[in-house]
């Protein structure tokens, strides 16, 4: 009997976790409903709620926002826009912080996150995968000898928070596996190993 329970729940608790997962995100995104007039929301229109619509509203809304913007009226309206947050008092500092994660994190052109690194942490005797974020910049890097790296080290099992390092970049090593893989990695708590696991040679093993 006890092994029908535990083939039982290692079948719906992913389920289970999948769908609060998307009923959460689902029932954020309904949230946009709000902004249109009391009269025009389905619970007006049709007499009860339908979820999901909001859902279609904000990828709406996203997808509207970015074909605007991609001509020379659109670029303008948002240089005006930023140009006015910007000289907000707090407001500006984090616009702009939140900008720059964006940009860097969903830009085509961005290098986050595109690299999966060993790294010994949080002592010489262990190590852990590590996301590669780019290079010290600033007066930071004024004060680093050598070529340093700057790397991401998330939590497990939640990747959404974590630490972040500069590190000598030889005290790194480039993964062969996929970012997507290395988060499956790190979520399963090592449960779930990468498929492709590339064959070592002897003196590429870790000292």
């Amino acid at each position: 009997m006890r092994k029908y329970f535990i083939t039982g729940l290692l079948i719906l608790v992913p389920l289970a976790i999948t769908l609060w997962v998307l009923n959460a995100i689902i029932s954020t995104m309904d949230q946009s409903l709000l902004l249109l007039p009391a009269q025009w929301r389905p619970e007006a229109v049709v007499g009860f709620h339908i979820p999901g619509l909001g859902t279609i509203l904000t990828l709406l809304i996203i997808f509207v926002t970015g074909l605007l913007t991609q001509n020379f009226i659109g670029n303008y309206v948002v240089s005006v826009w930023e140009a006015l947050l910007n000289r907000i008092p707090i407001v500006n500092s984090i616009y702009s912080s939140v900008k720059q994660v964006s940009d860097t994190l969903f830009s085509s052109s961005g290098n986050a996150f595109r690299k999966a690194v060993l790294v010994r942490y949080p002592h010489q005797g262990s190590w852990t995968i590590a996301f590669l974020t780019g290079v010290p910049g600033g007066d930071v890097a004024n004060h680093l000898q050598g070529e340093y790296v700057s790397v991401y080290v998330p939590t497990t099992p939640n990747p959404t928070s974590g630490f972040f390092l500069m590190m000598p970049k030889e005290d790194t090593i480039e993964l062969d596996m996929s970012v997507d893989a290395a988060l499956k990695y790190i979520v399963s708590m090592g449960v779930v190993a990468p498929e492709h696991l590339p064959v070592k040679k002897d003196d590429e093993v870790l000292q």
